[in-house]
């Protein structure tokens, strides 16, 4: 499909793909919204952006880092770049969503504040209405808006989001500490494919890395090192898992250049090989799109 079309089908689904007009803030991909048939699939897939769903009826599926997510009306699931995902509709009660996949500099703050990210998917709505509104307003106004007003409506979105969710999170009222993991986890999210030190993700946070270590370890268990090489293994696992990559490949795409010490990382966590966990684990699936 061509950019700045809009596909509509009366009562099925409307789709639209954004102008190339970039913004810094915020800058939509796509949107649109569908009313699914039963056992409707996507996936597995990768994004290159944030893809965040809203169910506005009915319920489905989410699969992704080894879990599976029911999702009903009022609840909504974000998908973050980088991260495989495959999910379906229900076949008794197949979920009827609309979506909008954007990017930017206010987006992976916006989404911690409405405490999202790529180890907590689910968003639940303390206002139905008002998100659900805020999102169709995009899809409907698509056509006969400018970028510069759809991009307005996309921050307002943003804004919907965070007012409307269950588990928003007022920095202010929580304890700074708190912030300031959250903060290096989104860090580690968005960077665990490069060769990133503690060093790094203790300034993400503008914290120094003694401190940084000891506050991360105390809140979650674990040293950051720890948790950084447990999480490259787990997205190296879905790798293998879901996709046809080599063994070098995955490695890369960890931030492992050197496919030995990624191999003997691998098995440290999971007492077996790649090529063993691959050999065990494959799924084979076939996307409808």
């Amino acid at each position: 499909m061509d950019k700045n079309t809009t596909r509509h089908v009366e009562n099925k689904y409307r789709f639209h793909v954004a102008r190339d007009d970039l913004f810094v803030d915020l800058n939509l991909i796509q949107f649109g919204w569908e009313r699914c048939d039963p056992l409707h699939e996507f996936g597995p897939a990768v994004r290159n952006h944030f893809l965040f769903h809203y169910v506005i009826d009915g319920k489905g599926k989410l699969d992704k880092g080894g879990k599976t997510y029911e999702i009903g009306k009022g609840q909504g699931f974000l998908i973050c770049p980088g991260e495989i995902t495959f999910y379906f509709a229900d076949y008794d009660d197949p979920w009827i969503y609309t979506w909008i996949e954007f990017d930017g500099l206010r987006a992976r703050q916006t989404l911690t504040l409405a405490g999202l990210s790529e180890t907590q998917p689910i968003y639940t709505s303390t206002d139905p209405q008002a998100i659900q509104e805020a999102m169709m307003q995009i899809v409907n106004e698509a056509e006969d808006s400018s970028p510069l007003r759809l991009a307005g409506l996309g921050l307002v979105f943003l804004d919907e989001l965070v007012r409307t969710s269950k588990d928003s999170v007022a920095v202010e009222k929580k304890k700074l500490r708190d912030f300031y993991i959250r903060e290096a986890i989104n860090f580690i999210e968005g960077n665990y494919m490069h060769d990133i030190a503690v060093e790094q993700i203790a300034d993400s946070s503008g914290l120094n890395r003694s401190y940084f270590s000891r506050i991360f370890k105390s809140t979650v268990g674990e040293s950051p090192q720890k948790f950084l090489l447990k999480y490259r293994m787990n997205k190296a696992a879905e790798f293998l898992k879901y996709t046809e990559m080599s063994i070098g490949e995955v490695s890369s795409s960890v931030g492992y250049e050197n496919q030995l010490h990624f191999s003997r990382a691998f098995k440290n966590i999971f007492d077996i090989s790649p090529s063993g966990y691959r050999n065990l684990h494959h799924v084979e699936r076939k996307s409808n799109f």
